[in-house]
């Protein structure tokens, strides 16, 4: 399963930067769009909203003001679900999401890792 983290940071202090390092430790694929290029865990992080292909699941860890750019990314990228971290919430996208028939997940994408609901 590959995940797309989108609000990946560099900063360890960050939960994107945690959750890439989760995911990756419990074995999914991730790649990462963030604000600057850079690596965590040797995953590269994109500053671009490149083409990508078989994404299962999306995680936010952008505000709801910074999402409208990336609604028609997301929905052209039609992954199973879209992950909503806590922060991110945003019933506008979700109403979009679910009409176009992608699961709407409001949760942390850390917790789900670590209670193996993810």
């Amino acid at each position: 399963m590959k995940t797309l983290v989108i609000g990946a940071s560099t900063n360890p202090e960050r939960y994107s930067f945690k959750a890439i390092n989760s995911l990756l430790n419990h074995n999914h694929s991730v790649v990462a769009i963030g604000q600057k290029i850079g690596e965590v865990s040797g995953v590269k992080i994109q500053t671009k909203q490149i083409p990508l292909k078989n994404i299962d699941t999306v995680t936010l860890y952008i505000n709801a003001k910074n999402q409208r750019d990336y609604y028609n990314y997301i929905l052209q990228l039609q992954p199973k679900r879209v992950i909503f971290n806590p922060g991110t919430e945003n019933p506008e996208f979700y109403q979009l999401l679910k009409s176009n028939n992608i699961e709407v997940e409001v949760a942390c994408t850390l917790v789900l890792l670590a209670t193996n609901q993810y």
